[in-house]
């Protein structure tokens, strides 16, 4: 039987981030995607002009017809919105009990528009954090769940325990870091690893985070571990982005059929 994933995000009618990536991501890696939509936005890759959180009760049925019929080996969060649509998320996940559970804690689009109400930010820490096996935060995002400023390497390590306190692993994103930019500091619990990357200079791109969460999730339900599965979607999120394709008139997205 092929290897089957989920994804639970926003749509995002440019193509570039959001379910969109995510599916592209888990069909170029050999993996069947399902979806839950959380919410619709209005976006091109100038930015997002509008979102629309959908109802809870449509989202829980979304979710509950994928995990009744579909064998997830992996599933991922990207785009959750609000609190209300946390917790239902978080009750069904946990009901299910579902392995292998990537969180993306998209909080703000890369044009700078907010994904994620502020209030609900407690509720991620408390409710789903503590199901993931995985959490990806970006240099800001792991700022907001640690309490931290991160202001030097020490910081980042300080930043990743805190954030391991709640729940999961922790891999903080260092493309937005102001210091070894292009690598990633992976937390397991009892050893500190940076997964080495490469910052790529002069590329503004759309979607490179749900695409690397994605292609976390889709090589965990391969069946690989932890580890290789974030350093090969490490490689693969850097060749999407080196053969990035310019398809607006604003940021770039990622070729995520670039192997």
């Amino acid at each position: 039987m092929i290897a089957q994933a989920l994804t639970l995000a926003g749509s995002d009618s440019g193509g570039g981030a959001g379910i969109q990536a995510d599916l592209k991501t888990f069909q170029a890696l050999g993996v069947y995607g399902t979806s839950v939509i959380t919410s619709v936005t209005a976006q091109n890759s100038a930015g997002i002009a509008q979102a629309f959180d959908l109802p809870i009760p449509l989202i829980e049925s979304q979710l509950r017809a994928v995990l009744d019929d579909f064998s997830v080996g992996a599933a991922k969060t990207g785009m959750l919105g609000n609190a209300q649509t946390i917790g239902a998320v978080s009750k069904i996940l946990q009901e299910k009990k579902l392995k292998n559970v990537v969180v993306d804690p998209v909080m703000v689009s890369s044009s700078g528009f907010k994904l994620l109400e502020e209030n609900s930010i407690e509720v991620l820490k408390k409710a789903l954090l503590p199901l993931a096996l995985l959490v990806t935060p970006n240099f800001s995002e792991a700022e907001v769940l640690s309490g931290l400023h991160i202001d030097s390497l020490a910081k980042m390590e300080e930043a990743a325990k805190a954030i391991h306190r709640l729940g999961p692993l922790v891999l903080i994103k260092g493309g937005h870091a102001p210091f070894r930019q292009g690598s990633d500091l992976f937390w397991d619990g009892t050893k500190f690893q940076w997964i080495e990357g490469e910052y790529i200079e002069g590329k503004k791109i759309h979607g490179a985070g749900c695409t690397y969460s994605a292609a976390i999730t889709a090589n965990l339900a391969l069946g690989k571990s932890l580890h290789l599965a974030i350093e090969d979607a490490k490689k693969y999120t850097e060749n999407a982005i080196h053969s990035s394709l310019s398809v607006g008139r604003g940021l770039e997205s990622l070729n995520h059929f670039s192997l």
